[in-house]
């Protein structure tokens, strides 16, 4: 990978990491007993609510770090699925786009890697990226 590929990748996972970590963080400010209700009128069991708040949470912060990217965007890509499928598909494109473009990031995400200023590759000993330019 070129290093402005690297530095896309980066800037994706970056932009993902924080966006989860609020929208986590946001689940517990607002009372996470609300979000169950919420849960609970789409027939999804209210309890998920908490690991859901929490993946969100450690995934947002490990994300950002590059650490454990490929796991946390396979958890986000079905995060976001069941949002759409769930949440957001009967309200139309305008209900779920930025649920879309989430999965679409995570998924790429999953897909991709991460090389840049990532803890991954420190702990799968991978050599430095490259920075030669296909």
């Amino acid at each position: 990978m070129n290093s402005t590929a690297g530095m896309g990748v980066l800037v994706s996972r970056v932009v993902l990491g924080i966006v989860f970590f609020i929208h986590g963080l946001m689940k517990y400010q607002g009372g996470i007993e609300n979000t169950m209700g919420f849960f609970d009128s789409l027939g999804i069991p209210g309890y998920m609510a908490y690991p859901v708040g929490g993946l969100e949470i450690i995934g947002g912060v490990c994300m950002v770090l590059g650490l454990g990217t490929r796991i946390f965007a396979a958890i986000f890509s079905i995060i976001m699925i069941t949002a759409i499928g769930f949440a957001k598909l009967a309200m139309g494109f305008a209900g779920y786009e930025l649920e879309l473009i989430l999965l679409a990031m995570s998924l790429h995400l999953l897909l991709a890697g991460s090389h840049f200023w990532a803890l991954d590759r420190v702990f799968s000993n991978q050599a430095p990226p490259s920075t030669t330019s296909q």
